[in-house]
């Protein structure tokens, strides 16, 4: 879709109205995607319950849009993502709009696979739950098979899983489940950057 290829290079434009607007461009296009994916989910209530607050849209770009992207930006914190994946993100937040700017690192990885065979775009679609393992359970119940048989370590801490959901007009959709790090006392999630993909 070319407006998105647009606003993917408009990330990095010099002029701050510009990125601002490409990057609520692409987080509504995004959240709309996600949103017909998970519907479904949304009708089982207890799988309803754990699912906490509005998405992240993961953007894949290649590694030198991501140093673009990265510069214009300010150079947000890169997440700190497992040595054994090939992934590079971080963050960017608008009022209106929440990205995760993602490339690969080595060119092996799901993230490098992804952009060779679709180009730059939206990967995933990422979802804060608050038990990732229930959430894994529930959705196999219901006949949707996770990426990984568990949950595995994602980004900075959390705990992830992946599921390819299907929109009611046939859209495959990546969704990203994330559970925040527990802090040690009161057993309340900790803020930041969440996860990393396959």
């Amino acid at each position: 879709m070319s407006e998105l290829r647009t606003w993917i290079a408009e990330l990095a434009h010099t002029e701050p109205s510009v990125r601002q607007r490409a990057a609520e461009g692409l987080y509504a296009f995004g959240q709309a995607l996600g949103e017909a994916a998970v519907a479904p989910w949304r009708q089982q209530s207890e799988l309803a319950g754990l699912l906490a607050g509005a998405p992240t849209v993961g953007v894949a770009v290649q590694p030198d849009r991501f140093a673009d992207i990265h510069r214009a930006w300010g150079r947000p914190p890169l997440a700190q993502v497992p040595p054994d994946q090939d992934a590079e993100e971080f963050e960017l937040h608008t009022e209106t709009a929440r990205l995760d700017i993602l490339t690969t690192r080595t060119g092996q990885g799901a993230i490098a696979r992804f952009l060779e065979k679709f180009g730059e775009g939206i990967q995933q679609v990422e979802y804060l739950v608050t038990d990732v393992d229930r959430a894994t359970q529930l959705l196999s119940s219901l006949g949707i098979r996770a990426i990984h048989p568990e949950p595995r370590a994602g980004a900075n801490q959390t705990r992830v899983n992946f599921f390819l959901a299907t929109t009611s007009e046939g859209r495959k959709v990546l969704i990203e489940l994330v559970e925040l790090p527990r802090k040690t006392l009161g057993g309340t999630p900790s803020a930041g950057l969440h996860h990393s993909r396959a």
